[in-house]
């Protein structure tokens, strides 16, 4: 571990012997505080001790030690569960928010646990007992008394009615145990302050331009910015600000340290991997686990400065609030209060936000210009003034024939969708998509940097709480020579295989349901035809369409959650070992099954709809009914009509969802906790039982699934729907708001959470962009009537003259029922293809490899001149490694001499 290398310095004068000296007597010690944590006798009792750590550990204070003049007394309570009872004396003043009674200990993290209380009858004794297993309260209370090991401070609340008990325990971490944590989790200290960095490109070039910049607006309260390095407790005193213990570790740093601890603390016997509060929580010992939000996010109703609003009131009034839908989002403070995992979320979702305006610009230009050139486009007039010239063939067995000038306002509408313009856009998004990931590639290092998250590397990560629960053996760990659960890799493989059957079985559904859809269209279509009404006939394609593409969406919205919940059990069956492996697994199983519920219809209509109608007399059949064709306007139009439908529906559907869902599960929670309450509820409310009222947090998994399903939308089917980014950007809008709302207001603080990048996400989005170009490039080749005019221009009339006719085929001599009817297919009179559509056919294929080949050919470009990493970065970069190499040198003037000419 890098940490545990750069801890370990010394001169070049010591001798070689006394290196390999100390670095055995520091992994002693290091894996005597390991056993403090994670050894348990076999009767699952944990080992008594005086000192954090191991007691040969003298750096370290005993725990009656910490804060000892806030305590008078360290006495037993009355609850089962031993803790430290904190009494303040007569001059204490309690200090409002997040503290402990003594009103300087700070509250990193409550658990809470909810007891139901059972009334026993008059004539059988007196009194209420406790209804609850014995199991979970032993679990408890071993669980605080090795949290007392490990040197944290409790204190327990409780609310209570004739019913039930809710216990809330409040944990928090001393100075010495921040310290050594700091160093075991590799936090960053800070070396020396430089100037903010303008996360904004735009504010830039307006910047540059002298425009006034209506985006930009000053944030009060904005974390400082360092150059840092890794923490080391014996060159503290060269680290900014480490004179002052109560704020040079920040909440989160502090959060991520005591959920450290909370997380590898035995509760139960050690053969049973019985550890973390995480499991706790799954066993239903804690009802909740949580750290606390800063005080609330409503403003006080008397007048205050700015610069003294909590971190909570900056990002409700400076982020969350509607009225700042076209402001920066201020990253810096989002980083600072939830962490770099969630501040990477939302700055990818501005960053793609922003990159929406430009496409939705050059689509919205594209779909007007199509409307304003409607009435020049000559195969739409041909149809319109042709009358009877052109009669069609019935479109099914009982259907009459009709004439092709029916269909005059469809075929002007589907130019809207099949114009050059359209094809223009579809090469401008490919371009577009692959430059967006890569200047996110840019940004992305840029942020890592900022956020001290360059070098980070997730750690050699625990088991999970399930995996541990269920794992059959347990065997020693190759990395950390501690011994695990274990679960054979043969079985997790063949228990994975089996889960992918299942999968595709999923996945067979799905298409059973698409061509029962496809049926049903086909249904609908014939009673409108056979209804008598101009009106339904003329628009009965349009009409099925619709009606199936609203059935499509509710069935797609239901399948999405149950196979959820199925990928889930599945994942769990598979018995990853840690965290990351189960999220994976997870998010790959449900992206599959996402992308063929979300998309098949869509690529049904643009690549397999209209190719096996046949022609009269040979017609294709799928159980006895005529294959679909495409429509009077052709398949783009109905193609625009699905991706609108479940595109639109579906961002409408998840942002009322995402609007009710937590308001309903608040005003619940709410509810429970009144009712404990009842009429003895604080003047003050009480910042712990606050937060319980709000809902847990619900992680980022649902956010990126849902914005990079729009992501396909908006690339893979572009040519057929230029407006798609502008639904995308006016959704996106809304969507920041709604879930920094959610973050802010409605859920429970989450854990901080350290990351480099947006994982496994990039990956599919990348997959996505190269799947868009190829499959632009088929849609502009065989949906599109792009080259059949191109080549008819070409070969025949420019103005597209005559181009109806020359597109329209004559039945075969033999159909009687209509005889001489036409219908719409290069063929000749005896239903073989014609040279036309050979030559046809050879112009679309080279017209695919010519366009992928360009794009991707333009995308290495592009990968090759825009570096990953910016070459400003680059430098800022080794600036830090120089500074961090002095700090953690013995010689201190050489710092000075480092920093000497920036002050110059």
């Amino acid at each position: 571990m890098r940490c545990a290398r750069e801890g370990l310095i010394f001169t070049a004068k010591e001798p070689t012997v006394h290196f390999f000296i100390m670095m055995k007597k520091s992994w002693e010690l290091r894996m005597g505080d390991r056993e403090v944590l994670l050894d348990m006798d076999a009767r699952g009792e944990a080992h008594t001790t005086d000192s954090y750590g191991s007691l040969q550990n003298g750096d370290f204070f005993p725990p009656r030690c910490f804060s000892a003049a806030a305590l008078e007394a360290d006495v037993r309570c009355d609850d089962p569960i031993h803790m430290r009872c904190i009494k303040g004396d007569n001059h204490m003043v309690s200090k409002m928010g997040n503290y402990f009674r003594d009103g300087r200990t700070k509250i990193d993290f409550v658990l809470v646990w909810e007891i139901r209380s059972r009334h026993k009858q008059r004539g059988k004794g007196k009194g209420n007992g406790i209804c609850e297993d014995r199991e979970p309260a032993e679990w408890r209370d071993k669980f605080v008394q090795n949290l007392q090991s490990a040197g944290l401070l409790l204190e327990k609340e409780e609310t209570a009615n004739e019913k039930k008990t809710i216990h809330f325990l409040k944990v928090s971490a001393p100075w010495d145990v921040l310290v050594y944590y700091a160093e075991e989790l590799c936090l960053r200290a800070p070396l020396q302050a430089q100037q903010h960095l303008d996360l904004n490109t735009s504010s830039v070039v307006l910047k540059r331009l002298c425009i006034p910049n209506l985006m930009m607006e000053s944030v009060p309260n904005r974390p400082l910015d360092y150059y840092t390095c890794a923490f080391r407790k014996s060159k503290m005193n060269r680290f900014l600000g480490s004179e002052d213990q109560d704020t040079y570790f920040t909440n989160t740093q502090r959060h991520q340290v005591v959920y450290e601890i909370l997380a590898r603390t035995v509760y139960g016997k050690k053969k049973r991997t019985e550890v973390g509060v995480d499991r706790l929580v799954n066993e239903g010992a804690y009802t909740a686990a949580y750290p606390l939000h800063e005080g609330p996010f409503q403003l006080p109703s008397y007048e205050i400065c700015s610069d003294e609003l909590n971190q909570r009131q900056v990002l409700h009034y400076y982020w969350a609030r509607w009225c700042k839908w076209y402001k920066y989002q201020p990253l810096d403070h989002i980083r600072e209060y939830f962490g770099e995992k969630i501040a990477l979320y939302f700055a990818w979702l501005g960053f793609y936000t922003a990159w929406l305006l430009p496409a939705a610009i050059v689509g919205t230009l594209v779909f007007v210009s199509g409307v304003m050139s409607m009435d020049t486009n000559t195969p739409a007039e041909d149809i319109c003034n042709s009358g009877a010239k052109y009669p069609m063939c019935p479109l099914c067995k009982t259907c009459e024939a009709w004439n092709m000038s029916d269909i005059c306002t469809i075929a002007k509408l589907g130019y809207l969708f099949d114009h050059p313009g359209t094809v223009f856009f579809s090469v401008f998004m490919s371009f577009w998509a692959v430059t967006f990931l890569e200047f996110w590639k840019r940004k992305m290092a840029t942020l890592a940097h900022h956020w001290d998250c360059m070098d980070f590397h997730e750690e050699e990560e625990r088991p999970r709480p399930e995996f541990a629960a269920t794992a059959p053996t347990v065997e020693e760990n190759p990395v950390t020579g501690v011994k695990e659960p274990y679960f054979p890799e043969k079985t997790r493989l063949s228990r994975m295989f089996t889960g992918s059957m299942v999968i595709i079985l999923m996945l067979c559904v799905v298409i059973i349901f698409l061509v029962t859809v496809v049926m049903c269209r086909g249904v609908i279509s014939v009673m409108m035809y056979q209804s008598g009404s101009p009106v339904l006939r003329t628009e009965a394609g349009t009409i099925a369409n619709i009606c199936s593409s609203i059935v499509n969406l509710g069935f797609i919205l239901f399948m999405g959650q149950v196979y959820t919940a199925l990928a889930e059990q599945l994942t769990k069956w598979e018995m990853h070992r840690t965290q990351t492996q189960h999220d994976n697994a997870f998010t790959l199983k449900v992206f599959i099954f996402q992308f063929v519920n979300f998309y098949s219809s869509p690529f049904y209509v643009a690549f397999f709809k209209g190719r096996f109608v046949g022609y009269p007399t040979n017609y294709g059949t799928l159980f006895g009914m005529r294959n679909e064709d495409c429509g009077p306007g052709g398949c783009l139009i109905e193609l625009a009509e699905q991706l609108f439908i479940i595109m639109v529906g579906k961002q409408l559907i998840n942002n009322i969802q995402e609007f009710i869902i937590p308001k309903v599960k608040a005003w619940r929670q709410k509810r429970i906790l009144a009712s404990v309450l009842g009429d003895n509820e604080p003047d003050e409310p009480r910042c712990w039982e606050e937060d319980y009222k709000l809902v847990p947090c619900g992680g980022l998994f649902e956010e990126y699934l849902e914005m990079v399903l729009q992501f396909g939308f908006i690339t893979i089917f572009v040519a057929a729907f230029p407006l798609a980014p502008l639904f995308a950007l006016l959704n996106n809008w809304v969507e920041i708001r709604l879930d920094a709302h959610k973050f802010v207001c409605e859920y429970r603080r989450p854990v901080a959470e350290r990351a480099q990048n947006i994982g496994v996400w990039f990956n599919i989005l990348e997959a996505l962009s190269h799947l868009s170009v190829i499959a632009n490039a088929f849609l502009i080749a065989f949906t599109s009537d792009f080259l059949p005019r191109l080549l008819y221009q070409y070969k025949f009339s420019n103005d597209l003259n005559g181009y109806v006719n020359f597109t329209l085929a004559y039945a075969p001599l033999n159909y009687t029922d209509y005889p001489r009817c036409r219908y719409k297919a290069f063929r000749d009179s005896d239903g073989t293809y014609t040279l036309f559509y050979w030559e046809l056919l050879a112009v679309r294929l080279g017209f695919i490899i010519a366009f992928e080949h360009v794009v991707f050919f333009v995308l290495r470009a592009i990968d090759w001149i825009v570096p990953d990493v910016p070459e400003s970065l680059e430098l800022k970069i080794k600036r830090e490694h120089y500074l961090a190499k002095q700090a953690l040198a013995e010689n201190q003037e050489a710092l000075l001499q480092a920093t000497r000419p920036l002050d110059s």
